[in-house]
């Protein structure tokens, strides 16, 4: 259901708003991962790092996993050099984290951004039709869906990938819960990610992402971290099925990761070996998503992402 708000972000030294009064705004999920949505069709609105953490700040802003603001490709300089491989990606999705950081990409934030430019008349979508949007993780397809959205992320790839190849793990990664580091394989999917699997969900239930994980080596560009538990049996009718937990770079722990849902079951699929199925349940804290790996046309293997996308409210900032 949707709600008319009207918000007053904290006003403080770092993270001032009030340049922002009068702008509007929606909050919107994907399977529990949320997010405060601005349009701004005319690329005028700049926001700073301070201002977003204090909007998504959950006690004394909006709250939200991260910002994401819809602007043209053609005003913003990373979508101006994504518009000469695909001319057809007319909004650009900026993200975001909660803590101001830029980000690459969000599987998730993919959904709801589609189901924003939707909601603004920004985009008409009819089921069954595919858009095509703009991201630093490059351009992603979203197909409209009677269940939400499915969204071609494009290709994995191991970070490590001799290590991947050679040991099935590249990396050691320690948390809070744990009583030993544990093996993992680390993942891009445009951003970057560090997948361990644990044997039993009493023991993701005792795993605390209150802090960072400490990975070791960590990737170049830092790294989300997934910690999975296969079903047993892991395979029912054709279909896998895993649960998550995850937390996020410049977040903390989340309801849900898309990207992170699609690095789970490439690692967890690497290390189930041959007969491992194509399509997968990826359940989390805030739900369900979907992931189906098929045959890119430039012949790469590509991860499929599905689920809903939902708006909750939308209002002003005062």
């Amino acid at each position: 259901m949707d709600e008319t708000l009207t918000v007053a972000a904290d006003r403080n030294p770092t993270g001032d708003t009030a340049a922002l009064s009068g702008l509007k705004f929606s909050k919107g999920h994907g399977t529990g991962n949320d997010f405060v949505l601005l349009a701004d069709p005319n690329g005028t609105l700049a926001v700073t790092p301070e201002q977003v953490e204090a909007l998504c700040d959950r006690h004394r802003g909006i709250g939200g996993d991260g910002l994401i603001r819809a602007v043209p490709s053609r005003l913003l300089a990373e979508g101006q050099e994504l518009l000469t491989q695909h001319p057809d990606a007319e909004w650009f999705m900026d993200y975001r984290n909660g803590d101001g950081s830029l980000s690459e990409m969000c599987g998730n934030g993919v959904r709801v951004f589609v189901h924003f430019l939707i909601a603004e008349g920004l985009v008409e979508l009819p089921a069954g039709e595919s858009l095509t949007i703009g991201t630093r993780g490059g351009a992603k397809t979203i197909v409209r869906t009677a269940a939400g959205y499915a969204v071609d992320m494009g290709p994995w790839e191991f970070i490590f990938p001799g290590e991947a190849t050679a040991r099935a793990m590249d990396s050691l990664v320690s948390a809070t819960g744990l009583e030993v580091a544990r093996p993992a394989l680390s993942v891009s999917m445009g951003n970057p990610h560090t997948v361990v699997a644990l044997a039993e969900l009493a023991e993701l239930e005792a795993t605390q992402l209150f802090t960072a994980p400490h990975v070791d080596p960590t990737p170049p560009r830092g790294t989300n971290v997934e910690f999975v538990v296969p079903s047993e049996p892991l395979v029912h009718d054709g279909v896998g099925t895993i649960t998550m937990r995850v937390h996020e770079r410049g977040v903390g722990e989340t309801q849900s990761c898309g990207t992170g849902a699609c690095a789970a079951a490439v690692a967890i699929r690497h290390w189930a070996g041959q007969g491992a199925p194509d399509v997968w349940n990826v359940h989390v804290p805030g739900g369900v998503v979907g992931v189906k790996f098929f045959l890119g046309a430039e012949g790469h293997e590509h991860v499929e992402l599905s689920g809903p996308a939902v708006i909750v409210a939308s209002g002003t900032l005062s």
